[in-house]
């Protein structure tokens, strides 16, 4: 059996070798490093894919969302509500622009954000909503473009883990992940679905004016060369890297489709196993469906509720079988967001599932000895 690694990068650039290199080589005969014709065709491209009038590339995920938030004139003081169970980006930038972060609880089935938490959380000075699409699938973007509407808020989207997702909506018509609200960002870190060979990120509009200032803005507020017209960064998506992106940007949907094929058989060896909760998506099928498009499983993250995560942790190790905890620690008790507004009954959900959750090895390379391998290792530990 092949080794078994968390994310097999190397595996899946095979497949795409001759063109990433034969790209990379021209962009190094050409010199043109930033802002490149490559970095041009690769926002064309993406634009294409996703639907939407307005790709902005820029250098990280997280520059994405604290550009987005810039962009949108969001003042110190107002408050952003978002996910209290998320990696720390999202509340980071909300931080470093002085204004002041909401936390929230999230739902025990999709660990996406709580719309009667997000209700509950709105203030007069509450701005904007940031949902996290967690592990690979929307939040319930109906109910919070509704919210959104009703007091006047901005969304924006955190899309870092769900690109390629399609969401459904209550009418039937689906969009695509991170091009529902106002503005989203994702992140191109190598490891995600559309990962790069370094860092980068990207902002989705369908907002003519809101594009034209974020364009500005990362930049260094640029519109015309040594003209500053808005403050802004130096925050810019690379040829090398768009490159790498427009190869692969083809063969997204095919990836996301090896995922899916990957969450289903977990998915169906744990069915039934006591003490395992298989992630759920939005429309119900866990996973097991053949037709689900809108979970691209960026992580396939299983509920350990027997109180013995940790030690399946160690189980797993053991046995050469990589896994992750995401995350481990609520973002309301890092100490860098510790609030005394926060009280713990607020965040039963998050709190519990900070003690269960692990995650298996995903990627599009997994074959069937693997996940065969890793599931039974699992299941030998959770009976024993």
């Amino acid at each position: 059996m092949r080794k078994i690694q968390m994310v097999d990068l190397g595996g899946q650039y095979q497949e795409i070798k001759e063109q990433v290199n034969a790209t990379i080589s021209q962009i190094l005969e050409t010199s043109s490093f930033i802002n490149g014709p490559e970095v041009h065709a690769f926002q064309k491209d993406l634009e294409e894919y996703l639907g939407v009038k307005h790709v902005i590339p820029c250098a990280n995920g997280t520059d994405a969302l604290q550009i987005a938030m810039m962009g949108l004139g969001l003042a110190p003081g107002d408050e952003v509500i978002t996910a209290d169970f998320t990696f720390a980006a999202t509340v980071e930038v909300i931080a470093l622009l002085q204004l002041t972060p909401v936390l929230v609880d999230v739902d025990a089935d999709t660990f996406n954000i709580n719309i009667n938490a997000i209700e509950k959380a709105i203030t007069p000075r509450t701005k904007a909503i940031v949902p996290v699409h967690l592990f690979g699938q929307c939040s319930n973007m109906d109910a919070i473009m509704q919210l959104a509407k009703k007091h006047k808020l901005f969304v924006i989207e955190d899309n870092a883990q769900a690109i390629g997702a399609k969401y459904r909506s209550k009418t039937g018509e689906k969009s695509m992940a991170g091009t529902i609200g106002h503005v989203g960002a994702t992140s191109f870190f190598p490891s995600k679905n559309l990962g790069a060979y370094g860092d980068g990120g990207a902002i989705f509009t369908n907002d003519d004016d809101l594009a034209h200032t974020i364009r500005g803005m990362v930049n260094h507020g640029m519109y015309e060369r040594y003209h500053h017209d808005v403050v802004g960064v130096n925050s810019r998506l690379d040829s090398i890297q768009a490159a790498v992106l427009r190869a692969k940007l083809p063969k997204l949907d095919g990836y996301c489709d090896a995922r899916r094929t990957a969450a289903r058989k977990y998915s169906q060896a744990f069915a039934g196993q006591a003490n395992i909760i298989v992630p759920k998506t939005v429309n119900g099928c866990e996973g097991i469906c053949d037709t689900c498009d809108c979970h691209v499983f960026h992580q396939y993250t299983l509920r350990i509720t027997n109180g013995k995560r940790d030690a399946l942790v160690k189980h797993l190790n053991a046995h050469s079988i990589p896994c992750g905890v995401y995350y481990p620690i609520p973002l309301h008790k890092q100490k860098a967001y510790a609030d005394e507004r926060y009280m713990e009954e607020d965040f039963p959900v998050t709190n519990q599932l900070v003690k269960e959750v692990i995650s298996l090895p995903m990627h599009t390379e997994l074959d069937k000895e693997q996940l065969d391998y890793i599931s039974a290792k699992v299941i030998e530990f959770v009976n024993g």
